[in-house]
Formats: structure tokens, C-alpha cells, sequence
């Protein structure tokens, strides 16, 4: 049986991947969360899983997250920017445990861009040697719902710095069940896996589709880059996860994220969500709070 630490267990693609590894009756799982309490009524209802202080800053925290696991899952908080300092740690201290499989949620084309901080996990991942899977998805559908749901609600607009470009965006959902097959099946061990959505599409295109499902305008304003950073500061959101985000969007101006691939749909055995079924399915998130 596996043992699956998975860290990152309460987001978009988190929890969908412990509600598939839940079916899998050869898998227990312990999710590292910052709060045990706060998490506790989330995870009520799902079998063989435990919950267990966790902090990629506290090493404190390793030895009992690490009990009795043999694979990990992880994600990159978006405040953590600094991977030779908040990850390392916690990478050195897997390899000591002779962990058999880190799932690593990477971004696509991240191979070329050595100044994101998924490039340089990649790297130490490899320099300690341990037997990795390398998720590299495109842009979350999901992003829309979370970063930039305010404008959305309260402007209905998309103020996203990407310009005219395409984007292949992919709903973390898809990610989330990618990853509990990676987790399950050795044929994914060792592999960089480049899942995208099924189509690359501009965000002048996903404006006009929110217009026509959500039955209201929603524009694209199309902001400069700087004046994107300076609102998302303005809007409290860190420092470190804004400057990332903005080379992104720079990475995404100059057409890197336009790139579709089928590997999803060979890993899932069905079609991807498209950005239809996902505005579709999150309706109620867009609507503005009065």
C-alpha cells in the first residue's frame, strides 16, 4: 500500500486529487496543513487519511508529516520564492527518507525560464536524485475564481496583463486527477508530463464567453504590466507571488503559453474540461457580492 504525503491538500488542485486517491483503496494519505483544527471539517467525510502540522519554514514539522510515507505530493505556496531557502530543507530532508516518488506541480515551458522558482525546484529535485514525476500544466482556468475574481465581481472585467496572446488554459480539477494517476501508476515515474486544456484561447475570447454565460458584459481591459503589479499590490496580495505573476504574463505576451498538447486526455482516458464547462460549473462565483 502507499502512503502519500500530500501538501497543498486544500486548494484547487489539492483536494481534488485526494477526492480521486479516496477511491483507491490501496492508498492512505497524510495532508500536511498549517492549521489542523481549521482543516479538520474539510476532510470529514474522506477514509484513510489523516491530518498533520505542517510548514515548509518549520523542520519541526517533517518528521511527522514524513511518518510512514513513501510517496510525496506537492505544490509551490505562491509566498514561498525563494527555493534554495523554503524548499531546500524540505527537499534534503525527502531524500534522506528514501522517498520513492515526488509529484511536483511545475508550469509548463518552465525548462526555458530558470528565473521561476518551479525551474529551480525542478533542478534541486534532480540534484538530490529523487525519482520525480514533473506535472508542467498551462494556466489555471481556476485563476479567474481566485486572483482575479474582485475585478471580475466588482468591475466585470478581466484586468490581466497578457495582451493579445493565447493561452491553453487548463482546469485544476483535470490537474488534480492527472496527479493521483501519476501517483498510482509507475509509468509516470521520471517523466516531465506538458498538460494543457484542450484549446488555446485569448482572454478576449473568454471575456466574450463569460458575457454569454454569466448573461452580463465582461470587458478585457488588457493593463501594462506595471500598472498590473501596482493594483495587485494595492489589492494586498504578497510581493514575491505578484512578481511572479508578472513574469508570467510577460512569458505569456510573448506567445509561450499558447501550446496545446494531448497529453491530459492520454493520462485521464477522457477529454479535458473545456473553459465552457468551467465557467459554466463556477457561475455562482461571478456573481457580484452586494
Amino acid at each position: 500500500m502507499d502512503h502519500i504525503l500530500i501538501i497543498g491538500g486544500t486548494g484547487n488542485i489539492g483536494f481534488p486529487l485526494i477526492e480521486c486517491l479516496a477511491k483507491n483503496t490501496d492508498v492512505s494519505m497524510t495532508v500536511g496543513v498549517r492549521e489542523v483544527k481549521k482543516s479538520q471539517e474539510r476532510f470529514n467525510d474522506v477514509e484513510n487519511l489523516s491530518l498533520v502540522p505542517f510548514d515548509f519554514l518549520d523542520p519541526t514539522t517533517f518528521p511527522g508529516a514524513f511518518s510512514g510515507v513513501n510517496k510525496i505530493f506537492f505544490i509551490r505556496p505562491p509566498q514561498l520564492a525563494k527555493p534554495k531557502e523554503d524548499m531546500a530543507p524540505f527537499l534534503r530532508y525527502a531524500q534522506q527518507q528514501s522517498i520513492q516518488q515526488i509529484v511536483f506541480v511545475s508550469l509548463i515551458g518552465v525548462e526555458k525560464n530558470p528565473v521561476t522558482p518551479h525551474h529551480q525546484i525542478e533542478k534541486m529535485i534532480r540534484e538530490l536524485k529523487i525519482p520525480h514525476t514533473f506535472i508542467r500544466p498551462s494556466f489555471f482556468m481556476q485563476n479567474l475564481n481566485t486572483t482575479h475574481l474582485e475585478d471580475i465581481q466588482h468591475n466585470h472585467d478581466l484586468f490581466i496583463p497578457a495582451g493579445h496572446a493565447k493561452t491553453s488554459f487548463i482546469d485544476t480539477r483535470d490537474i488534480g486527477e492527472a496527479a493521483a494517476i501519476c501517483l498510482t501508476d509507475p509509468q509516470y515515474l521520471n517523466q516531465e508530463l506538458e498538460i494543457t486544456g484542450p484549446k488555446a484561447l485569448t482572454y478576449m475570447e473568454i471575456a466574450s464567453k463569460m458575457s454569454r454565460i454569466l448573461g452580463t458584459t465582461i470587458t478585457y481591459s488588457k493593463p501594462s504590466l506595471f500598472k498590473f503589479r501596482r493594483t495587485m499590490l494595492k489589492q494586498g496580495l504578497p510581493k514575491e507571488f505578484v512578481n511572479v505573476m508578472v513574469i508570467l504574463y510577460l512569458i505569456t505576451q510573448l506567445g509561450n503559453a499558447k501550446k496545446v498538447t494531448n497529453t491530459l486526455e492520454k493520462i485521464l482516458q477522457h477529454p479535458p474540461r473545456t473553459i465552457e464547462d468551467y465557467i459554466n460549473d463556477y457561475k455562482d462565483c461571478f456573481t457580484a457580492k452586494e
